[in-house]
């Protein structure tokens, strides 16, 4: 299996991937960062050109495992690596509690340690949902949205695609978030956020600048 990232969010996938007895024969992609060593922890080797994993789909294992953070990068990765044969696969820590009624996971999920995830959910493909976060009945999360460790998702509401909910922030119950939004650490959102905004505190609104392009 190929681990796509070789920096910080790779390091609590590799630990979820071990604790469930995954890491056997698995490397590390990482194409874009120039000071890595040739071996992640002195022991996975990186792969850092797109032959190379390429090589990798066709010749050992077509999986592979999103390891990064940010939302966007997320899906550019998972779109450039599927492109090579890669096939998108999830990683779901032991310690998560998920619902067994009416659940839906998409592909290529990282769920981390100790998650809760009620019944009635539906997460979309190549979202990330972190240590200690809950997401509660009823509610839904788009496509490559991330959130954030102790992050709260209540009864009935929903996240767009590419959304970042921050650490321990609170969605109350059917709340809409929209897409490419950033929800800042601790912030409790109380009514509906739209596309492209940046959300602090409990009311700030801010229009999120155009940082990425996919």
């Amino acid at each position: 299996m190929l681990v796509a990232g070789a920096k910080r969010h790779a390091k609590e996938v590799l630990q979820v991937l071990e604790a469930n007895q995954e890491s056997s024969n698995i490397n590390f992609f990482d194409d874009v960062s120039t000071d890595l060593e040739n071996l992640f922890f002195n022991n996975y080797k990186i792969l850092s050109d797109l032959r190379d994993a390429k090589k990798y789909f066709e010749e050992v294992d077509n999986k592979f495992i999103l390891a990064l953070g940010n939302p966007f990068l997320r899906k550019i990765v998972a779109e450039k690596l599927t492109r090579q044969g890669g096939r998108l696969t999830s990683v779901i820590a032991s310690t998560a509690v998920i619902g067994k009624h009416e659940v839906a996971l998409g592909e290529g999920l990282n769920i981390m340690h100790q998650v809760m995830i009620s019944n009635s959910v539906r997460i979309g493909c190549g979202a990330l949902i972190n240590a200690f976060s809950s997401i509660h009945h009823d509610t839904s999360i788009g496509d490559y949205s991330e959130v954030s460790p102790h992050a709260a998702l209540l009864g009935g509401c929903s996240i767009g695609n590419c959304t970042s909910i921050g650490a321990n922030a609170t969605i109350l119950p059917n709340v809409k978030v929209g897409s490419n939004v950033v929800i800042g650490a601790g912030s409790v959102v109380t009514k509906d956020v739209p596309d492209n905004c940046v959300v602090a505190g409990s009311y700030t609104h801010l229009t999120l600048p155009t940082i990425y392009s996919v």
